[in-house]
């Protein structure tokens, strides 16, 4: 998860100068900031309470105290997570004593304070400790409703009352949330909406019952093992059934949307309540994910009708605001417009990733972003004055600038960004667009953030302004960004760190850092976008050339056709790519071809792998961490998304896999792997090992025990990784010139 630290010097001004480890992407609820309905102020979880800072001047006071947030009959106030607000601002919902489900703590427990009377409610208090997901107050302040252990439930806020609204649900029948696989591929968590009358709710049902189980094994907390179930759909495995319902508050019935096509060969990803309307709009994906429908719903009867299509020859991706996806309420909801007559929408159907105007009514859809670039992300929407604003790169991929241009698509693109500031910008707009939190940073500018005027991007206090501080952020650059074409006119982004003490005349190991896969792109303009948490130490200081790159396959703003050419071709194509950039690479003077080393964690694992066994002339070490060895052990959403189902191109899904080439390893080779890993199984790390002993390849071998994807659980778990990770590295690939 993104580090956010946000150091406030609080009296008439604020300090908004912010170290971080990484480049700052958002003040959601996760990061600490809640805006205010009219975007004049902002809350703060601080150890005093909530508090509320008012803008421009910044003016400070404590919205609810310690006191406040303290139970009657407790001694300590309760540790507030995240916190909501009704809609007329006068009930704060808070979430306390959460634990983690999958990625994120979604569920705990729920209070609700009454902002009149100053009283303190639990919410949900017969329910098991810390079992409730989502709660949210209905839009009339009246009711709470919430999800726990599968089912829905709503309770009358005036007398407690709970209600179940759903009975059936279980292990593998999910009501109002999602399984392991919808939430890992889609984002979604948040399972409900209700709606605006406040008098019934609408939801997902997830049925897993014919999803088979993976099961893993702990063998560490008893003497005798246990086995640990999850419903865990594979590529080439029929997908778990999803429906939509709408449940009645007051009679508990629901009716089903009758959405056409096999409810287990399709995907619904996205679902919501039309603005000023009882109908539903609901965004249903086939299995391949490359046919995308939007439905027109009527809750009352369930019938339903198309109002927009769209086919790609690869894939569709579910477009995700990146400053929301990672917090507990993350609904991916759609981008209204005209009070719910139309959605912007985004595509990448005429080559690059736009946004669109779609009329809901069947009138002709507009471009809104026209030109050879890429929409990044959607930041706001100026309603008043006819303007979108979102993040673009039209001329850097690895860089991220604010944009703005007409929202009836008419106008040019014109940056907002300062131009004086190259690098990664971020921006959280107050929901007036009054005020802003812009961030900023490179490979050579330390992250920091100001509080703007969003309209004329001006510091609300220029002396603390990023501009103004700019020389006390800056340092030496210890990162060069490069690019490197490889023989067949490939040309990719990269970075490279040089030894400390860099002389020429001497030739020095490379260490490639690798994930290569469509998930993400490595070699973005950050600071601190270098990546060698796992080495004890500093490569530089210790005589490395780290170097990153991004392949074709990558989602990086250069095109719809950069990023799905790997369609099909994981495994071979991104493979490719770094091989013959590393060939170029090593024709450089000062590089030390018999040092060559690769090392990645999940994709980039699998990529090491592919690498080290593929092109084993060029790779003499590798470290895979967490890899998929054989593609047709990971989940069908993502796999069946990039690579086709393996019932029609079963020879894709074995050209791709790194185990069909581990025969042909010749380096050093660090294979490590959580045996508890919900994500890319341990079985992997077994399949390989197999392959390896058939073929009489020697390798190191660690697995951690019980350890999840992360590999971060249990005492001094970190520490032997970055230990075990630096000193194979320097034994098999030493560092320093020669």
């Amino acid at each position: 998860m993104l580090i956010f630290n946000f150091i406030v010097r609080l009296k008439s001004i604020i300090v908004l100068i912010i170290f971080v480890l990484v480049s700052f992407q958002s003040f959601s609820q996760s990061g600490g900031l809640i805006w205010s309905k009219d975007g004049s102020s902002y809350y703060r979880i601080q150890k005093e309470g909530v508090v509320q800072y008012t803008l421009p001047a910044n003016d400070s006071k404590v919205l609810f105290s310690k006191e406040q947030l303290t139970p009657t009959g407790r001694n300590e106030p309760l540790q507030v997570s995240y916190f909501t607000f009704s809609q007329d601002e006068q009930k704060v919902l808070l979430f306390t004593n959460t634990k983690r489900v999958w990625r994120i703590n979604t569920k705990g427990d729920y209070w609700v304070l009454n902002m009149a009377t100053g009283t303190l409610q639990q919410i949900g208090e017969t329910m098991p400790e810390a079992s409730l997901m989502f709660a949210k107050i209905s839009p009339n302040g009246a009711q709470v409703a919430y999800v726990s252990e599968n089912n829905i439930y709503v309770e009358d806020l005036s007398t407690s009352k709970i209600k179940a609204l759903t009975t059936d649900g279980s292990t593998t029948l999910i009501n109002g949330t999602f399984d392991w696989v919808y939430e890992e591929e889609f984002y979604c968590r948040d399972g409900f909406r209700w709606s605006p009358d406040s008098k019934s709710i609408a939801y997902w049902q997830i049925d897993a019952r014919d999803t088979k189980k993976f099961f893993m094994v702990n063998n560490t907390d008893s003497v005798y093992s246990k086995i640990i179930p999850i419903e865990y759909p594979k590529t080439g495995e029929t997908p778990s059934s999803c429906k939509v319902g709408v449940v009645n508050i007051e009679n508990a019935k629901t009716t089903w949307m009758d959405i056409p096509g096999d409810p287990r060969q399709n995907y619904l990803v996205r679902m919501e309540f039309i603005p000023s309307t009882e109908k539903l709009l609901i965004q249903q994906l086939n299995r391949k994910q490359n046919e995308s429908k939007l439905f027109v719903s009527e809750p009352k009867t369930g019938s339903s009708k198309v109002i927009y299509e769209e086919k790609d020859a690869a894939w569709i991706n579910v477009y995700v605001q990146e400053n929301y996806k990672y917090d507990v309420y993350f609904t991916n909801n759609f981008i209204w417009l005209n009070d719910g007559e139309n959605i912007l929408w985004v595509t990448e159907k005429d080559g690059w990733r736009h946004l669109y105007n779609v009329s809901l009514e069947g009138k002709r859809e507009k471009l809104i972003t026209n030109g050879a670039y890429d929409f990044i992300d959607l930041k706001y929407i100026d309603y008043k004055n006819n303007i979108v604003y979102f993040m673009a790169s039209p001329n850097n991929a690895t860089q991220s600038y604010l944009y703005k241009t007409k929202l009836d698509g008419k106008g040019k693109l014109e940056l907002v960004s300062p131009k004086a500031l190259q690098g990664t910008h971020s921006y959280n707009v107050s929901p007036t667009g009054a005020f802003a939190i812009h961030s900023f940073s490179n490979h050579y500018t330390k992250p920091a953030s100001e509080i703007i005027s969003f309209q004329n991007h001006q510091p609300i206090n220029a002396q603390y302004g990023i501009e103004a501080n700019l020389s006390k952020l800056q340092e030496k650059p210890k990162v060069e960004f490069i690019k490197v074409a490889t023989a067949e006119g490939v040309e990719m982004d990269g970075w490279m760190v040089k030894p400390t003490n860099f002389d020429a005349s001497k030739k020095y190991p490379v260490v490639f850092y690798v994930y290569a896969e469509p998930g993400r792109a490595t070699v973005i303009d950050t600071y601190g976008t270098v990546n060698d948490r796992n080495y004890i130490g500093n490569m530089a200081d210790d005589g490395y050339i780290y170097i990153s790159l991004d392949n074709r396959g990558t989602p990086s703003p250069k095109g719809r056709e950069w990023r799905k050419s790997i369609y099909r071709n994981i495994g071979r194509l991104n493979i490719k790519d770094q091989a013959m950039a590393a060939k170029e690479i090593l024709k450089w003077d000062f590089v030390d071809p018999e040092r060559i080393a690769v090392w990645g964690w999940s994709g980039g694992g699998s990529t090491t792998l592919n690498l080290m066994f593929q092109y084993p002339d060029i790779y003499k070490t590798g470290i895979s961490v967490a890899a998929i060895s054989n593609l047709l052990t990971y989940d069908n959403i993502y796999q069946e998304r990039y690579m086709g189902l393996p019932q029609e191109n079963m020879e894709d899904y074995v050209d791709g896999s790194p185990v069909t080439y581990a025969k042909n390893l010749q380096g050093n080779l660090l294979v490590i792997h959580g045996t508890g890993d919900d994500n890319v199984h341990y079985q992997n790390a077994e399949i390989l090992v197999n392959e390896l002993v058939k073929h009489n390849k020697q390798f190191q071998f660690m697995p951690y025990p019980n350890r999840t994807h992360g590999i971060r659980e249990g005492e001094g778990t970190t520490k032997h990784l970055n230990t075990l990770f630096t000193n194979y590295l320097k034994m098999y690939c030493p560092p320093g010139g020669r």
